[in-house]
């Protein structure tokens, strides 16, 4: 018993200064000596709908004076939310805003050193090649892509250029997921043998936009510009607000909700990808058009690619039609669980004495503790509009925008995210068991490779 408590403590002190530099992160005097740590970095917005709006502006604004950043120009083929997006800054910074029509339009500009990336799911990629293809760094929103071919482009363009892209998983600049990460890494927790998620609600109104979409009229904004590389379909304001409910600019709650949980699987286990993966379900009850599942259940299989006497399962399960069990990530190992919305260590589950000595073996209990002391919490003092997390992951990218070193939620992250919720999707769509050849980097499904 000794010793477990010596390693709780051990571990509470894990990485504690680290950690604090991501969520907390530099001050002036840390940066002082970079070169050009001293100019004022530029950025430029890509798509100012609700998450740029919400979420990302807001922690960027959280960082920017600090950092020295300053959003300069607003780019959106809507009119009206280029307009509404623009003013909105301008009142929440005190600067001038310049609204452009396009990302063209914002790429003339010789004042962007860097942008925000908050577009539609089935964008990003895209949008995030054009980025780095123009020369500047990129805060790009999760999921990286939902097609292999789109995965590859942005990555292949990222290594090519050398930018800075910070993909939007912000889990990995969170402390007790990065806490987490060192505990399971340390081997103390054990192997990995079972991961259960879930992200369930009942809400027939999310994701979509009813008060919006009859704003929305085709002449104000650039419809094919909006389907970039998907096939052309006449105009439907639905599937540009509510995207997430229509397949092919998304896969709804693999796209929104599985890469941000499947990606702290890849992250904790040291795994780029599922092995295999296997899903279903449907539209049990929100008949509103959508074409998107409202229920979802995916089974993953996880090892080492060279061996498969080795590994774990991840079971995810998510609904839109009732709320019991919210947002869950348990990490089993023999001796106990990791829960991550408690942010806690515990034994349940572990192997007990009485069932280790019917096997002339010991018991493997692990010891609880908290990932995170209360005192090492994210209470930063942001205010209530601004996510903590997300205020770290963005302020972790501006660090490495003038550092120019790895950001923690690199395109490397992101890639394997994609290849886990391309699988994810080929199993919906073929009902097939799915894998990942890793010669082709193509997803497989049925012994047919799945575009």
């Amino acid at each position: 018993m000794a010793s477990q408590d010596t390693n709780r403590r051990n571990f509470l002190k894990i990485g504690s200064s680290a950690l604090a530099a991501t969520a907390v992160s530099w001050n002036a005097t840390s940066y002082a000596s970079i070169v050009g740590a001293n100019d004022r970095v530029k950025v430029g917005i890509v798509g100012c709908g609700d998450r740029m709006k919400g979420a990302l502006i807001p922690a960027f604004q959280a960082n920017a004076k600090d950092m020295n950043f300053e959003i300069v120009a607003v780019s959106d083929i809507w009119n009206r939310r280029r307009e509404e997006g623009a003013a909105y800054i301008q009142k929440m910074s005190g600067n001038q805003i310049a609204p452009v029509r396009n990302n063209d339009e914002l790429y003339a500009r010789k004042d962007i050193d860097a942008v925000l990336v908050a577009t539609a799911d089935f964008q990003h990629a895209r949008h995030g090649t054009e980025a780095v293809n123009a020369g500047r760094d990129a805060y790009v929103e999760k999921p990286t892509a939902h097609t292999m071919e789109d995965a590859r482009l942005f990555r292949a363009a990222v290594h090519k250029t050398g930018k800075i892209v910070q993909v939007g998983t912000q889990r990995r600049s969170t402390p007790s997921y990065m806490k987490a990460a060192e505990y399971i890494k340390s081997g103390k927790f054990g192997d990995i043998v079972m991961v259960e998620m879930t992200w369930n609600v009942n809400q027939p109104g999310r994701w979509r936009r009813p008060d919006v979409v009859p704003l929305l009229k085709e002449e104000d904004t650039d419809w094919k510009r909006y389907l970039m590389n998907r096939p052309y379909e006449p105009f439907n304001a639905r599937k540009y607000l509510e995207f997430r409910l229509f397949w092919p600019y998304s896969s709804g709650i693999p796209d929104q909700w599985l890469v941000h949980q499947i990606d702290t699987v890849h992250w904790f286990s040291g795994l780029p990808h599922p092995r295999s993966v296997v899903a279903n379900g449907g539209i049990y009850l929100w008949k509103d058009g959508r074409k998107n599942w409202d229920t979802m259940t995916a089974v993953f299989d996880y090892g080492p690619l060279d061996d498969l006497s080795k590994g774990f399962q991840v079971q995810y399960t998510s609904r839109f039609t009732n709320s019991a069990g919210g947002v869950k990530e348990l990490y089993y190992s023999n001796g106990g669980m990791l829960d991550m919305s408690k942010q806690t260590v515990t034994p349940t589950g572990g192997l007990t004495a009485k069932s280790a000595a019917e096997m002339n073996m010991k018991a493997n209990l692990l010891p609880s503790f908290p990932l995170v002391e209360h005192a090492e919490a994210m209470e930063t003092g942001l205010g209530t509009h601004v996510d903590a997390e997300t205020s770290a992951n963005m302020r972790n990218w501006m660090e490495c925008v003038r550092s120019r070193k790895t950001p923690n939620a690199s395109i490397e992250a992101g890639y394997s995210h994609s290849i886990a919720l391309c699988m994810n999707i080929a199993a919906i769509q073929t009902g097939e068991k799915v894998t990942f050849d890793d010669k082709t980097q193509q997803v497989m499904a049925g012994g047919k490779v799945h575009a």
